[in-house]
């Protein structure tokens, strides 16, 4: 069988990696003759929505998944005709608008952040009146790693908020005093079997996910796998799915979802029995899950914008680095550091080494 993967950056090349070992092949679709998923897959080079390379990628792959949930509708629609396309596209539609994602949230009774739609300055004026502030306006498309969202703190915030998202449609969020940021990795396959990973404890910084612990065991599992489930099946879901959870004293806000394998997951190559990369190729394939038990205490440090030197990294005990080929940029994830350690001090003062290296949260 070969997979199609729509996106050809580290997340492709991370399930091609861990579904190679398992008798499959991949081609990516991807606008970048240098996509670094080209290590493990081949490439079909094009614009997500040119219909030539479309029809390239449905004439040599049996089914197709996407990396970013940023596919366009259309494109995903399109593929599904030729075909199977997972997740679905009409996930898509859920997981690419906030106020979709929200409202679905609200109809499942999956507890959320207080929020309304703002389409203009005066519409702004009237959710800060009923939500109160501090708030976040967040645009309703295209936003990803604190990109599209602006802060208010006070009336006089409210017009430079505005103009600073670019006056599009957007969602005003009821900020939230949260003690922690979760999020549940899950995976559910073509026959509805649903396995999930233990909940993953998150730690930002500008926006952008820093640290990452397993947390298996954690109280507050049950209700993050309930909440999960009642998404899973509703959107009869096929993949890897993210889900991220604000946790206030005992109570779950949803934040959004990710309709793919997710950063807060990368712990699981290392940590896991079954990592999330070859579940989802499992999923998709229509296979029988793996065993999402955690392995020891395990974290994921992201590498942000620069690099340090493969021998930094391997010096380090129980480290265990992913260099995803990509030059170094400003904001720009360019590699990650698994960790698995026998003790949860020596997982954090792994951490705490890996925080000192270039690109980390430390640097």
């Amino acid at each position: 069988m070969k997979i199609g993967v729509l996106g050809g950056g580290q997340l492709a090349r991370m399930i091609a990696l861990a579904g190679v070992p398992l008798g499959y092949s991949f081609v990516v679709l991807d606008p970048s003759s240098d996509a670094c998923a080209t290590e493990a897959a081949d490439l079909i080079q094009g614009a997500y929505d040119d219909t030539a390379a479309l029809d390239k990628l449905a004439a040599v792959a049996d089914v197709i998944t996407y990396e970013f949930e940023n596919v366009p509708q259309a494109s995903a629609r399109y593929l599904a005709t030729k075909r199977p396309v997972y997740p679905a596209a009409d996930v898509l539609h859920v997981a690419q608008d906030r106020l979709n994602e929200k409202t679905l949230f609200t109809q499942l009774g999956i507890q959320t952040p207080p929020y309304a739609a703002v389409n203009s300055l005066i519409e702004l004026q009237d959710a800060v009146n009923s939500i109160g502030l501090p708030a976040v306006l967040k645009t309703r498309t295209q936003g990803y790693d604190g990109k599209g969202q602006a802060v208010i703190k006070t009336q006089a915030e409210m017009a430079n908020a505005w103009a600073s998202i670019g006056e599009v449609p957007a969602i005003l969020e009821g900020f939230i005093a949260f003690d922690r940021e979760i999020s549940m990795i899950a995976v559910r396959n073509t026959a509805g079997e649903i396995r999930y990973y233990p909940v993953s404890e998150n730690q930002h910084a500008d926006g952008i996910l820093r640290v990452a612990r397993a947390k298996p065991g954690d109280a507050i599992t049950p209700i993050a796998q309930r909440y999960t489930h009642k998404l899973l099946e509703h959107l009869d879901y096929v993949g890897v799915i993210a889900v991220e959870y604000f946790q206030r004293g005992e109570q779950l806000l949803a934040n959004e979802f990710a309709p793919r394998v997710h950063n807060s997951g990368h712990w699981t190559i290392e940590g896991a029995e079954c990592s999330q990369f070859e579940n989802h190729v499992r999923a998709v394939a229509n296979q029988p899950l793996g065993n999402t038990a955690a392995l020891g205490h395990a974290a994921m440090v992201n590498l942000i914008g620069d690099l340090p030197s493969q021998a930094e990294v391997m010096t380090i005990a129980d480290t265990h680095p992913h260099f995803y080929g990509k030059a170094p940029r400003p904001g720009r994830k360019v590699a990650h550091v698994g960790i698995r350690s026998q003790s949860a001090q020596a997982l954090e003062a792994t951490i705490a080494q890996v925080n000192k290296l270039k690109g980390a949260t430390g640097a």
